[in-house]
């Protein structure tokens, strides 16, 4: 644990699941089309205000989920030379593993960072 986590506070109980269920939303995915984008969007935009530590685990979880789908379209583009084949189910088992790490993390109050991301919603 790093000197910056040990002197912040941990969140309540409700803001720890609330940030956990901006993570765990894009599994909506699975089902929904589009879930992945729409679930982290729509949490995060009711309850951004609510505390910064919700702000900033749904921006990380959104963030994320976009550069998951440009990933996943450059995948299908790469599908014509096979090698798409590989790395769409690269893709998206890494998407479901760091979500729910991610869900984990937020749930035990520790904000998480996605590794490989785009941070375009700053």
């Amino acid at each position: 644990m790093s000197d910056e986590q040990q002197l912040l506070p941990t969140p309540g109980k409700e803001v720890r699941q609330w940030a956990m269920f901006c993570h765990l939303s894009a599994l909506l995915g699975i089902w929904i089309p589009f879930g992945t984008l729409i679930g982290p969007l729509i949490l995060w935009q009711m309850k951004r205000e609510m505390d910064p530590f919700i702000d900033a685990q749904g921006k990380e979880a959104l963030n994320f989920q976009i550069t998951v789908a440009i990933a996943t379209g450059i995948s299908f583009l790469l599908m014509v030379v096979v090698v798409g084949f590989f790395l769409i189910g690269l893709v998206a088992i890494g998407a479901v593993v760091l979500t729910i790490i991610a869900g984990v993390k937020a749930n035990e109050g520790f904000p998480y960072r996605y590794p490989f991301t785009w941070r375009l919603i700053k």
